[in-house]
């Protein structure tokens, strides 16, 4: 089946089988590997995208659902000359990443929520970023990068 969508910006269609997820479509049809898959029950994060803007978990959502949709995954949240995005020079100024399996998606995750609520205060970011695991860091740096990174998409 031909599932036309805008990934990062440019319109692709993807030749796929109808129960193909959206994590594996990104991943293996279009090679943007920077989407991780880590619990495939839609518990971790670590697969989350933007699909129109919002932040979701594309371990957990066919292909076919996002037909026509503008998808939005962490390869694309970077200037095409390589400057980070706001959000990715926080984490990485904040050292808001240890191993860094749950970053692409904590990263889409934090962006999302910094749109729908710019002046969220620490304890709301924590309460917002709960479907996203991080096994690594305590979680004290990256909502640290989450405050930062908002500051500065705010500027």
């Amino acid at each position: 089946m031909q599932v036309p969508l805008k990934v990062n910006g440019k319109a692709v269609t993807v030749d796929a089988a109808p129960h193909t997820l959206l994590v594996q479509a990104l991943r293996e049809h279009l090679r943007l590997t920077g989407t991780h898959v880590g619990c495939d029950t839609a518990q971790c994060g670590a697969c989350t995208v933007l699909l129109n803007g919002r932040a979701v978990k594309s371990c957990n959502m066919l292909l076919a659902q996002a037909s026509g949709a503008e998808i939005t995954t962490i390869e694309g949240l970077s200037a095409a000359d390589g400057t980070l995005h706001p959000m990715q020079a926080a984490f990485k100024e904040c050292h808001g990443l240890q191993c860094g399996f749950c970053t692409p998606g904590m990263v889409m995750s934090a962006v999302d929520l910094c749109q729908r609520r710019p002046d969220a205060s620490e304890a709301e970011v924590r309460e917002m970023l709960e479907g996203n695991l991080c096994r690594c860091t305590g979680y004290q740096n990256i909502v640290k990068a989450v405050v930062q990174g908002a500051a500065a998409m705010k500027a």
